[in-house]
């Protein structure tokens, strides 16, 4: 049995919450769960208020019927509604729910405080909605989006040609060798026979000097 002390906090009319929240409960689905309810109150005496009351996946109108001896529950599910609104009056505030088709639901005679409750519980539950569809649009754009196939390699690969120019060939000049005069000649065949130890150092250096001596 749900509590209903916690939909008490704004001054909410403990009877007509009593019995909203027994027959809710019976109508409640698998997950469903009450966030907010607020009861109407009208300036004079009100013995049969209605009431909204706001679940995770839709909004209720609860309507007594029969002086208070029946109950009579209207719902609007979150995919079928556009938006919700409120509007403070003199006694109290018009709530507001406009459907994606037909016209709007007002309820007036709702306490301020309890308007904008139920405004921020409601909104806040079609945002929520709202952005699921979005992430499953996303999601199934994602599973229908067609693979795009991994890039191939290059079979033909042409390398890049170097810009480094190719070295020239060095010329090499050629030597022209010129023929030794006599007083070369001469030295180099006596530097020979020393080499050869024809003759001696002492020798080799006299007879080296009266060469260079008669150039």
């Amino acid at each position: 049995m749900i509590s209903i002390d916690r939909f008490l906090s704004d001054e909410q009319d403990p009877k007509a919450v009593e019995k909203v929240i027994g027959k809710l409960n019976d109508l409640l689905t698998t997950g469903e769960e009450i966030l907010y309810l607020a009861v109407q109150k009208k300036p004079a005496v009100n013995l049969l208020p209605d009431s909204i009351a706001v679940t995770n996946k839709r909004i209720f109108y609860c309507e007594p019927g029969n002086l208070g001896l029946t109950m009579n529950f209207k719902d609007i599910s979150l995919k079928n509604i556009k938006e919700v609104s409120f509007k403070e009056e003199l006694f109290g505030s018009k709530f507001i729910c406009v459907p994606q088709t037909g016209e709007n639901i007002v309820t007036e005679f709702i306490p301020k405080t309890q308007a904008r409750k139920l405004y921020q519980a409601a909104n806040e539950q079609l945002e929520d909605y709202k952005e699921s569809l979005r992430q499953q649009k996303l999601e199934e754009d994602r599973a229908a989006a067609p693979i795009q196939p991994a890039p191939q390699p290059f079979a033909d690969f042409t390398p890049i040609e170097s810009s480094t120019a190719e070295p020239e060939p060095i010329q090499i000049a050629e030597v022209v060798e010129e023929p030794e005069d006599e007083t070369t000649l001469k030295l180099r065949k006596l530097k020979t026979l020393y080499d050869k130890h024809l003759i001696t150092q002492e020798e080799y250096e006299a007879k080296k000097a009266a060469i260079l001596d008669s150039f």
